[in-house]
C-alpha cells in the first residue's frame, strides 16, 4: 500500500487499519487457513452466520456467473485441485453455482461440492482496504492486495500508473495503464501453468474443466476492484469475440485482451502505450 498524505501519523493509523481489514478478511476468505469461513464451509459443507462480506462477495459472484453464462463460476473448486489433469464426468457435475444456498443467515453446497473466491476476493480485499483508507481522510493512495485500487494523485501529482505484464516476456510490460480512480485486475495463463505451453494453467472452463485456449492475459479497468477481478476471469474463459459482446453490460469498464499469437484487441476506451 503506498499513502500520500500531509499528516504522517494519520497516514499510519490509515495504513494499520486497512492491514486489520485485510487480515479480517483472510479469516474468512483465505483457502489456505484451516479456520476460515471458506475452508469450514467446504470441509462441512454450511456455515451458519456467515460474514457479511462473503455473502457479498457470493452475491456479486452469482450476477456474474449468469450474466456470462457460467463462465465465471466460484464451484470450479474440485476443477482446480486437478491441477490440469482432464476431470470425469462426476468431477464436472460438481460445478454449478446456481446450486449454492445462500442467505444473510447459511451458506450450504451440494454434496463434495467446494468453492474457490481467489478469481474474486483480492478484488474485495483492495476494494475493502480502500473503502478504509477512506474512511481515515486518506484523498491519495495505491492499494495492490493482488488485485489493484487507486483513489487520488501520485506523488507527480498525476493519475497511478500500473504496468501490465507481458504474458511472453518475464520482464516487460504490456502496457502501461494510468488508474485514475478505477482498478485494475489481470488474469493471464502464465501466472500458474501446469505445462511449458501454457495450454493448461489455473484458469479452467467450468464447463469442460480445459483451460481456455485462446488468450494469453486479460486486462480489465473497472470501478471497483471487485468487478474487475471477476470480469477479468470471465473475460478469460468466454474469449476475445463473446468477451467483448460480454463487458459490454459493464459501464465505465475496459479491456486489453492479448491472444496467444501476440495480437492485441481493446474497448475504445483502452488507448494507453505499449
Amino acid at each position: 500500500m503506498t499513502v500520500l498524505h500531509a499528516d504522517e501519523s494519520g497516514a499510519h493509523a490509515a495504513l494499520d487499519a486497512a492491514f486489520t481489514e485485510l487480515e479480517r478478511i483472510e479469516g474468512v476468505m483465505s483457502l489456505y487457513r484451516r479456520e476460515s469461513q471458506i475452508s469450514r464451509l467446504n470441509r462441512e459443507g454450511v456455515l451458519e452466520k456467515p460474514d457479511a462480506s462473503f455473502v457479498a462477495v457470493l452475491r456479486f459472484a452469482a450476477e456474474v456467473a449468469e450474466k456470462s453464462d457460467g463462465a465465471f463460476d466460484v464451484t470450479v473448486q474440485p476443477l482446480w485441485k486437478l491441477r490440469g489433469v482432464a476431470p470425469n464426468a462426476a468431477t464436472l457435475a460438481l460445478v454449478d453455482w446456481r446450486k449454492i444456498e445462500l442467505s444473510k443467515e447459511r451458506i450450504k453446497l451440494a454434496p463434495c461440492m467446494a468453492i474457490t473466491l481467489n478469481g474474486i476476493a483480492q478484488g474485495f480485499a483492495a476494494d475493502a482496504a480502500m473503502r478504509v483508507m477512506r474512511e481515515h481522510g486518506i484523498d491519495n493512495a495505491l492499494i495492490d492486495a493482488g488485485e489493484f485500487s487507486a483513489h487520488g494523485m501520485n506523488a507527480e501529482n498525476a493519475p497511478w500508473r500500473i504496468g501490465i505484464q507481458h504474458p511472453r516476456q518475464r520482464d516487460a510490460f504490456a502496457a502501461l495503464a494510468p488508474l485514475e480512480n478505477r482498478c485494475l485486475a489481470t488474469s493471464g495463463d502464465y501466472e500458474t501453468a501446469f505445462c511449458d505451453d501454457f495450454s493448461r494453467h489455473h484458469i479452467v472452463n467450468p464447463r469442460t474443466g480445459d483451460s481456455p485456449g485462446e488468450l494469453a492475459s486479460v486486462s480489465v479497468l473497472a470501478p471497483t476492484a471487485m468487478s474487475a477481478d471477476a470480469l477479468s476471469t470471465a473475460l478469460f474463459v468466454l474469449g476475445a469475440k463473446r468477451g467483448m459482446e460480454f463487458l459490454r453490460g459493464y459501464p465505465g469498464t475496459d479491456a486489453l485482451l492479448i491472444l496467444k499469437d501476440g495480437r492485441r484487441l481493446t474497448t475504445s476506451g483502452w488507448n494507453f502505450a505499449a
